[in-house]
């Protein structure tokens, strides 16, 4: 397992080399006054609405936020100069905490499915969980119900090809997202570019996304273990959308589906109609390397545009300058800002340069927590209790350049208090680094620290 490790960081170092992505110039695009100059895009179960409407949405909104927000108004104009994808409304979105949770409500959808399943993760094990899921999604094909299935071939490295084998053979459309192996993958072929996008759509009408694979480190099942306490299992979070916005998860899905030349999807109803659910506002986010990362730009404006809290929770925390000098200037300004980060990772390197930052963020005024379980999976922030987003993208450069991202904003004040809730639960079981204490820290890890940093970039 080690000497697999290493060669794998190997390759990618040799891969990475060349670049993949590119980080974006946020000071350029924040000064850039004609990206403010777009209207919202509102979209609801009927159509885009008109002027008026868009108009009442937003009074709303404001009227249910305690402390005027730029997120609002200024950051909402940039979000939609950056991007066609459209604010839709009338959804339910339940909040999902953990792999019991996750796995009840994804085998539940699973095995309710009349017409089309479609599948995407990082990490498919061949374990109790990943038996369970292909169970389930073979049962369902054999009923007449169309299943696809994407996943990473470096995330899913250990599983062996006999697992998804089982469902090739079951009618499963089955496809490998860019082979490790050069000699199985398309040109042009590249070992760093990977597809980290976790989501599942059933029937077009629910869909599941956020930092979750399928995988016996979040559970033995959907009712957990007795053998073990909840800091013994990976933390993460999901969310579970009903509604309008579910057509453009599933847009998302088939679109890398085809662009990667998977088996054909069937004459299937990909896209019922869809009525509405509930009363949050959904914006889905992806992001390519072939052009700069959407939630990346999108988080930093949301950053610079805070008047009350930032809280984030993050499994692998090593940003660049830009995304540091935005949380330093908002906690400075008087901005609640914490990050709940893991004291223990599956990366030491990444762990270090997490480290490397903490002294500048809390000189700066941001608190610092960090979870005190197995790992800490998770990637969400609510900013001013009305901007949330929860997904699979992390805050370390893999993830802003290299990887196929996906991530869920959530524009609703009764989901931000689930999650500042969810937030606050989650302190509880942390350790909060303090500056003083910070400060004497040894010599090795400070060694170790300088290291990290200086290979930041590759990480």
């Amino acid at each position: 397992m080690i000497e697999a490790r290493a060669f794998f960081w190997f390759l990618a170092l040799l891969c990475m080399l060349s670049g993949c992505g590119t980080i974006p110039d946020m000071h350029a695009l924040l000064h850039d006054r004609s990206l403010y100059d777009s209207r919202s895009d509102f979209v609801g179960p009927d159509g885009e609405l008109t002027d008026q409407q868009t108009e009442r949405v937003m009074l709303r909104l404001e009227q249910h936020q305690k402390t005027p927000s730029d997120i609002l108004e200024r950051h909402l104009a940039f979000e939609q100069g950056l991007s066609d994808v459209p604010l839709v409304l009338g959804n339910k979105v339940t909040l999902l905490e953990n792999g019991a949770a996750t796995y009840q409500a994804m085998l539940r959808a699973i095995r309710g499915a009349q017409d089309n399943i479609n599948m995407q993760t990082y990490t498919f094990t061949d374990g109790p969980v990943g038996q369970m899921f292909a169970d389930a999604l073979i049962e369902r094909q054999r009923h007449g119900v169309q299943v696809n299935v994407e996943y990473d071939s470096l995330g899913s490295f250990g599983t062996p090809k006999s697992f998804f084998d089982r469902l090739r053979q079951n009618g499963i459309g089955v496809l490998e997202y860019r082979p490790v192996n050069p000699f199985a993958a398309k040109l042009p072929w590249s070992f760093s570019h990977r597809n980290h996008r976790k989501m599942l759509v059933v029937d077009g009408r629910i869909a599941f996304t956020g930092g979750i694979n399928i995988s016996e480190v979040y559970a033995n099942g959907p009712s957990g273990s007795e053998e073990k306490g909840p800091l013994e299992y990976w933390r993460d979070t999901d969310i579970e959308v009903e509604g309008p916005a579910v057509a453009e998860f599933q847009r998302a899905f088939i679109n890398e589906w085809k662009y990667q030349q998977g088996p054909a999807l069937g004459q299937h109803n990909y896209f019922p109609t869809l009525e509405q659910k509930g009363n949050q506002i959904v914006r889905v986010i992806f992001s390519v390397p072939e052009r700069f990362s959407l939630i990346y730009v999108t988080l930093i404006s949301a950053i610079v545009s805070s008047q009350t809290n930032i809280y984030i929770t993050d499994a692998y925390f090593a940003p660049d300058h830009q995304m540091l000098h935005a949380l330093e200037h908002a906690a400075k300004r008087g901005v609640d800002v914490r990050l709940l980060l893991p004291s223990q990772t599956d990366e030491p390197l990444i762990l270090a340069a997490q480290h490397s930052h903490y002294a500048d963020l809390l000189d700066a005024g941001v608190k610092i927590y960090e979870w005190q379980g197995q790992m800490l999976h998770a990637k969400t922030t609510t900013i001013d209790g009305v901007w949330s987003t929860v997904g699979t993208s992390n805050l370390d450069w893999w993830s802003i350049a290299r990887d196929n991202e996906l991530n869920a904003i959530v524009l609703s004040h009764s989901f931000g208090d689930d999650m500042n809730l969810m937030f606050r639960n989650d302190i509880e079981g942390s350790a909060q680094i303090e500056a003083e204490q910070w400060k004497h820290r040894g010599f090795v890890e400070r060694l170790h620290e300088t290291a990290a940093r200086i290979i930041e970039p590759l990480l």
